[in-house]
Parts: structure tokens; C-alpha cells; sequence
């Protein structure tokens, strides 16, 4: 056999092992701990459900201290579950991410070993190309001899061929797999957050529990007493401070009719539109002290940061965004924490409603109304309770809402539009 054909033969061997080895292979989390964390999720959501059940219950009950101070111990308890339940998700998504780099790293080798076996078909392609058929027939040897360079020159041919297509597939698949990766990377850091922020919600109802219990030392009649007087405060809901992110905080008076305004043009509840915005105002880690050089994506949103403050004639350097957190990328503007690539989608549409172009995303009425719009694109303009949820939900989480993981922001959300319609039937008199 001659030498070249011997070439040949090898390397089709050696491209036919390295694809052999299933593209999808990669170390996986063994199933009994995986088995162990699906039980123990099972069971606190089964805890969950039936703490939200006799929640529910005591809230139907006439008002009274005992009532009160069973709800908060309900919703603490609550709380401190579906932090366990997060805990546990993170748990997952941490071994989901460990298993995804092993892959990744899996098939860096592969593409690397590919590109190998392709340059040692490309240079054995070469050096035949670079002899001419005349010369192979001309040469030394037999005509058996020329048909066999021709049939080699052939076969290495297809093999380049095949090795392309299964490059391509191969390199499609790490793509993939780095795609995912940051996926699962950032939802961590979302569900990092909303523990941050459960946990704010537990140390403010223990606060309410003491505060109860030091004011009334068990007296029911001052409690209704304290009741009263808490009534009394209403009037000066309307001077209220409400806290925005990035902006100079407004009376609360303005901020309702702002979303007023916002709720007549898209059929979003005032009390949603502003629990939103409390929400985005409380999360705690990214506070708007961010930098649009560093704390941006490169080339999804600082290009365009960068247009939109020339626009507003700002000097981006000088302009409040979100910081980045360890995954992903920061960069949310104003107090609706848009990012720049969501914001120019929407700006022309806030433009036309806000009778303001360009609209600037760090004013309290334009993030208002950006707020209500994103808010009705999610279906909150339904206005049932569970629209509402399942919009605030988009609204944090994208195409991850439905994971019980994220269940608080949504649940806090709610509470905060309860709230604030309190306020509101108020400001109204009803």
C-alpha cells in the first residue's frame, strides 16, 4: 500500500474515532442527590401552600391583635420557607452550571483536536493538488499507481467534507452549551437577589410583630385604639415622600396621578404601576451607582446608552445606572430600571403618550408611564390578581416567571399594589 494511502486511511480512522464520541457526553450530578433536593423541594412547597391556605383564612377574620399578629407569624414563616425553597434552587442551578462547564470544556477539546485532523487533510489535499494529472501519469510507476492518487485525492476530498459538516455541528453545539451556561449564571444572580429581599421582608415583619406587641402589651382595646389612630395618618398620604430609583423622590399625590395618567392610557392599575416601581426602588443590590462604561453590555446596550444621552443632551459619564452583578451585565436606567436596548424599543411608543421626545427614562412621569406600558405589553391590563402577578413576573423575570423560584418578587409585588390601593381609595374617598 502506498505510502499516501496508508495517510489516508489513518486519518479517516482518526476522524471517524474523534466523532464517535457522542456530542452531548458530559458529567452529570449524580441522581441521589439529585433525587434528595426534588423530595425536599416537593415537600417545602407542600409546606408553602398549606402555610398560604391558613393565611388566607386568618385574613378573613374580623380585625383584631391576635388576627394580626397570627398573619405576621404566618407570613415570616412563609418567608423563611421560600427562602429554604430558593436555597435549594440554587443548589440545582449551581450543579446544572458545574455539569455545563464540564461539557464546555469537553468540547473545546473536540473542536481542538478537529481543527487538527482538518489541517493535516488540507495540507495532504495541497500537496496533491499541487501535482498535475499529467504529471501522475507521466511519472514513475504503473497506471495502477495514478488511479490510486486519484482515488486518494478523492477520498480525502469527502473526508474533508464530513469533517467540515461535523465541525460546524460541533461548534454550534459549544455555542449552545455557553449560551445556556450564562443563562443559568444569571438567573442565579436573580434569585440571589430576590433572597436579599425576602429577607428584608422578614426583619420588617418581625419589626411590625414587636412594634405591635410593645405598643399594646397584649391589650386588645388598644389595639383598636392604635388602629384608630394609624386611620388618622391618612390624610397625609398625599404629602408622603414615594422613594423612585436614580430620581429625586415625589409626593405621593404626584406619583398617583402620574399613574393615573399612565393607567388611562393603558388599562394598568395605578396600585400595580407603583408597587413596580417600590419594588424596583428596594432591590437592594443594584442601587444605580453603576458606570455605562464598565457596568454595560458592550455592544447590546452601551452604543446605544450612548445615543440616548446624546439625544436627552447628558453626559452619559455622569448619568445613574445599575451595576453589574457577578453574572451577567448591569446597566438599568431610571427609576422603571429599563436597560438601553428594552428602552429604545419602547421609546418611541412612551414618546407618543407622554407628549415628550425624546422621552427621558430618568424623570418620575416618563418612568411612570414606560412602567404601565411594559406592564400592559405583560398583561397586567387584564386587572385580575392573577394578570397582575404574572405581569410583575415578566416584568423581573422574563421567560423565567413561572419558576416558583421567583414566586416572592411576584407575591411582593401584589402586596405593595394592596397597599397603595388602600392609599389610593383613600385619596379618593371611598
Amino acid at each position: 500500500m502506498s505510502v499516501s494511502r496508508v495517510f489516508v486511511v489513518g486519518m479517516l480512522i482518526f476522524s471517524i474515532y474523534l466523532f464517535s464520541v457522542p456530542i452531548h457526553s458530559y458529567a452529570e450530578t449524580p441522581e441521589e442527590r439529585r433525587s434528595r433536593l426534588e423530595q425536599e423541594l416537593a415537600e417545602i412547597e407542600k409546606d408553602i401552600a398549606a402555610k398560604k391556605g391558613n393565611l388566607t383564612v386568618l385574613q378573613r377574620q374580623r380585625t383584631s391583635l391576635e388576627r394580626d399578629v397570627a398573619i405576621l407569624d404566618a407570613e415570616i414563616e412563609t418567608a423563611k420557607l421560600s427562602i429554604k425553597q430558593r436555597d435549594i434552587a440554587i443548589t440545582k442551578l449551581r450543579d446544572g452550571i458545574s455539569d455545563k462547564q464540564t461539557a464546555i470544556v469537553s468540547v473545546d477539546q473536540k473542536v481542538s483536536k478537529s481543527e487538527q485532523s482538518l489541517a493535516q487533510l488540507i495540507r495532504r489535499t495541497r500537496e496533491i493538488d499541487d501535482v498535475s494529472l499529467a504529471e501522475l501519469a507521466l511519472g514513475e510507476g504503473s497506471v495502477t499507481r495514478f488511479f490510486e492518487e486519484v482515488d486518494n485525492f478523492e477520498q480525502i476530498q469527502s473526508a474533508l467534507d464530513t469533517s467540515f459538516k461535523e465541525m460546524a455541528i460541533l461548534r454550534a453545539d459549544l455555542a449552545t452549551r455557553k449560551e445556556a451556561l450564562e443563562g443559568q449564571q444569571i438567573e442565579e444572580q436573580d434569585l440571589r437577589q430576590i433572597q436579599v429581599l425576602q429577607k428584608q421582608a422578614i426583619e420588617k415583619d418581625e419589626k411590625q410583630k414587636k412594634s405591635i406587641l410593645t405598643v399594646t402589651k397584649g391589650q386588645e382595646k388598644a389595639y383598636q385604639q392604635l388602629i384608630a389612630e394609624r386611620e388618622k395618618q391618612a390624610a397625609v398620604i398625599r404629602s408622603a415622600l414615594f422613594g423612585l430609583r436614580d430620581s429625586a423622590a415625589i409626593p405621593f399625590g404626584k406619583a398617583y396621578e402620574y399613574a393615573n395618567e399612565a393607567s388611562a392610557k393603558t388599562g394598568v392599575r395605578p396600585a400595580v404601576i407603583l408597587a413596580i416601581l417600590r419594588e424596583e426602588t428596594n432591590l437592594g443590590e443594584n442601587v444605580g451607582t453603576g458606570n455605562w462604561q464598565t457596568d454595560m453590555h458592550p455592544t447590546r446596550d452601551r452604543p446605544v446608552f450612548a445615543q440616548i444621552t446624546a439625544e436627552l443632551g447628558l453626559d452619559p459619564d455622569k448619568m445613574p445606572v445599575s451595576k453589574k452583578p457577578s453574572y451577567g451585565w448591569g446597566g438599568a436606567m431610571g427609576p422603571a430600571q429599563f436597560i438601553p436596548s428594552t428602552w429604545v424599543l419602547y421609546k418611541d411608543r412612551v414618546a407618543s403618550i407622554v407628549g415628550e421626545n425624546p422621552p427621558n427614562p430618568w424623570t418620575a412621569r416618563t418612568a411612570i408611564f414606560a412602567t404601565a406600558l411594559l406592564m400592559m405589553d405583560n398583561g397586567a391590563d387584564e386587572g385580575t390578581f392573577a394578570a397582575e402577578r404574572r405581569a410583575a413576573l415578566r416584568y423581573f423575570a422574563g421567560g423565567n416567571w413561572n419558576k416558583a423560584s421567583y414566586a416572592f418578587y411576584g407575591d411582593d409585588v401584589m402586596e405593595f399594589a394592596e397597599s397603595y390601593q388602600k392609599d389610593i381609595n383613600i385619596l379618593e374617598g371611598k
